[in-house]
């Protein structure tokens, strides 16, 4: 699976000739530009461009940023950071495409409102015989959002508001749930406007204090950069409370880590910028490669070289604990707190932006009737997340990962001859307008 994913990155990078890492600065332009909503009425969508990513970024920047960073650098050791690098430079690319077939073959249901990613570009853009396709993913993601979108989330809120706080589970899942159904009832417009403003200001906090941590350690950043690569190729020995990882284990576990942070592949985030307010497939192909950017190379960067320069990697903990222990090495008494109240507001959002998309993969099987009942059973969810086993929740959500990746992964191969064809009209069409003025 993790070859298929990297495979198929690569593959979209080389078509795309680097696009998504040269082009990245018009990204941010594009973002920075889009973040009122348009009044034209020739541009469809119900939101934003800055809040289509930030919805996607809601769902992505959560437990995978502090936990699963930690997680990998645990079972991996520091080479686990330069292969969550890899997945996310090839996973831009992916995460482009995924928007572009998005957009371009999104449609309109009943209430008015537009609907797409995988399984609407498959039903829409291939031929009747993969339909299936489809229907596969619509299942899975359905599925699928109950794990890593909710009860992941509420679970390891739980321990780190219970280790912080001494805030018993029940209790942080019974808040959870009120939270998260005040704002599902009101749909992806009350989801986006909290996201757009809850995500920027939570992620400028974190980076801030994980900023604070490398610049106490600074003298100690190029050696952390030195001991990541050299350990991305060799064997890390046990040292300290480390127990010494292989070269498979940093890659296994750095990619596995990587996309479950980023989803790039998965095609849950093109659900969330279907919705955007657009002309062009590409502008908000550009917007969306940023939220792979911006969660693995800015916010898990930050996370695993704080572990990495305060050699907090080598004390045996694992997890959100052995974040917390990175933190609280410069801010001692305030660190755990930090990475407790990052995490917190991190999975809170990501349960809100998976709700969206699992909502979308119930509608797509059985229609607007379905919405509200399936609300309620996402809220119920919630608490039940908050006090049952992590081991097992995690490899359910990284199973459950794969069976959604397989289906968009085929139809972004299939479609990239769309999306390399849309891209360089795009681009054309740029230069010619620059070429007038």
């Amino acid at each position: 699976m993790l070859i298929m994913i990297l495979g198929v990155g690569l593959f979209l990078t080389v078509g795309l000739k680097l696009m998504p890492i040269v082009k990245l600065g018009a990204g941010f332009r594009l973002l920075w530009s889009g973040r009122i909503p348009e009044k034209d009425e020739d541009i469809q969508g119900e939101i934003s461009p800055f809040n289509a990513l930030m919805t996607s970024l809601s769902a992505t920047i959560g437990t995978g940023n502090i936990a699963g960073v930690a997680t990998a650098i645990f079972l991996g050791g520091p080479g686990a950071l330069f292969w969550m690098w890899c997945t996310a430079l090839v996973g831009m690319a992916t995460k482009y495409a995924e928007a572009v077939c998005a957009v371009k073959y999104r449609e309109t249901d009943e209430k008015g409102n537009h609907v797409g990613g995988p399984m609407y570009y498959i039903k829409n853009g291939l031929s009747h015989k993969w339909a299936w396709l489809g229907t596969a993913f619509a299942i899975f993601g359905a599925i699928a959002g109950f794990g890593i979108g909710n009860t992941v989330q509420s679970n390891s809120v739980s321990a780190a508001m219970e280790s912080s706080f001494g805030l018993p589970p029940m209790a942080t899942g019974l808040i959870m749930m009120i939270l998260v159904g005040l704002v599902l009832m009101g749909g992806i417009k009350r989801i986006a406007d909290v996201a757009g403003k809850l995500v920027p200001l939570m992620a400028a906090f974190y980076i801030a204090s994980g900023l604070l941590v490398l610049g106490v350690n600074i003298s100690e950043i190029p050696t952390a950069f030195s001991l990541i690569v050299t350990s991305a190729f060799t064997p890390v020995a046990a040292q300290g409370g480390f127990a010494g990882a292989a070269v498979w284990a940093a890659i296994r576990f750095g990619v596995a880590r990587g996309i479950f942070s980023n989803e790039a592949g998965l095609g849950s985030a093109p659900i969330a910028h279907a919705a955007a307010q657009t002309k062009n497939p590409v502008a908000q192909g550009l917007v969306a490669m940023l939220g792979t950017f911006i969660d693995t190379i800015i916010v898990c960067s930050i996370t695993g070289l704080a572990i990495v320069v305060s050699g907090a990697w080598q004390s045996g903990e694992t997890g959100a604990t052995l974040t917390s222990a990175a933190f609280a090495s410069v801010l001692p008494g305030l660190g755990n707190y930090v990475v407790a109240i990052a995490l917190s507001i991190f999975a809170f959002t990501t349960v809100l932006g998976w709700s969206f998309y699992s909502e979308k993969c119930i509608q797509y099987l059985f229609g607007v009737k379905a919405i509200i009942p399936f609300r309620v059973l996402w809220i119920i969810a919630v608490p039940i997340g908050a006090t049952s086993s992590l081991e097992f929740i995690w490899l359910l959500a990284d199973t459950l990962n794969a069976m959604m990746a397989i289906p968009n992964l085929i139809a972004l191969v299939l479609l990239s001859p769309v999306v390399f064809k849309l891209t360089s009209e795009y681009f054309a069409q740029q230069k010619n307008q620059n070429n007038k003025r």
